[in-house]
């Protein structure tokens, strides 16, 4: 009996170490796994820290550039304002300078206009038109008046409007002159003429020779220019319109040489 009871006492005593010995290696374990989760929190962390280091340093960078502008601009501002000179009275009257010389430009335009619609007032007004479009003088000359059609030569009515335009144009001093050709969007190809581009420059540099070479205008005052048919001033889906568009234009422009110096006083 007493053999019995001592060997219980060694089993139970063996059992409890064995228990003992399973929970120590579960904390064990749990504890590990614990210390691993928080060296992952603590890399994370420290790159985290590392952004915001970089971050920092980048705004620090950053901002000694905006006060390196800053004071770049305040030396720019006092440096302009020690050099201006112009007084508020002063910029008044370069401001009445400006809306005489406007003025009297509009005046000059208003006046050419006139005097252009004078001298071409036996022309019909499908032959031609005269008016002012952002202060230039355009006279638009239909195809019929000057040319037939896919030719370059002028035909004497045409010269005989011409003739009178160049009286103008050479009793009017400070205007530079345009010559622009356009022409329909039908295509033209000729033994003469490759495209529309071809035509609508060589039509434009037709009536440059003639103002300069038949009727003296000074050829420094002119400028010749193709445009084709990419400037419609009517629809191309009619005969009409593009009659319409078959044209050439005389756009007359004021000297703007005072203007700018006045404004760059």
């Amino acid at each position: 009996m007493k053999k019995t009871v001592n060997y219980l006492v060694f089993l139970s005593l063996i059992i409890s170490l064995g228990f003992s010995s399973c929970v120590s290696n579960k904390k064990f374990e749990a504890s590990e796994a614990r210390a691993y989760e928080l060296q992952k929190e603590k890399a994370s962390a420290l790159g985290q820290l590392s952004d915001c280091n970089t971050l920092v340093k980048n705004l620090n960078v950053e901002m000694e550039n905006l006060k390196t502008e800053n004071a770049s601009v305040q030396k720019d501002l006092k440096i302009l304002a020690s050099e201006s000179k112009m007084t508020i009275a002063d910029q008044a009257e370069q401001l009445r300078e400006l809306k005489a010389l406007i003025q009297s430009q509009r005046d000059v335009m208003t006046n050419l206009k006139n005097s252009i619609a004078d001298a071409l007032i036996n022309y019909k007004a499908d032959e031609l038109t005269v008016y002012i479009k952002d202060g230039n003088v355009y006279v638009s000359l239909a195809e019929k008046l000057l040319f037939k059609s896919g030719s370059d030569m002028v035909n004497p009515k045409g010269k005989e409007a011409l003739k009178s335009l160049a009286t103008v144009i050479s009793n009017t001093k400070d205007i530079t002159v345009l010559i622009e050709g356009h022409t329909d969007n039908v295509p033209i190809n000729t033994s003469q003429f490759e495209d529309n581009w071809d035509l609508s420059a060589a039509r434009a540099i037709s009536i440059v020779r003639i103002l300069t070479k038949d009727y003296g205008v000074d050829p420094v005052r002119i400028t010749a220019a193709g445009r084709s048919e990419f400037h419609p001033v009517a629809t191309n889906e009619t005969p009409e319109g593009r009659a319409g568009n078959r044209r050439t234009e005389i756009i007359l422009s004021p000297d703007l040489n005072e203007l700018y110096e006045l404004l760059n006083q």
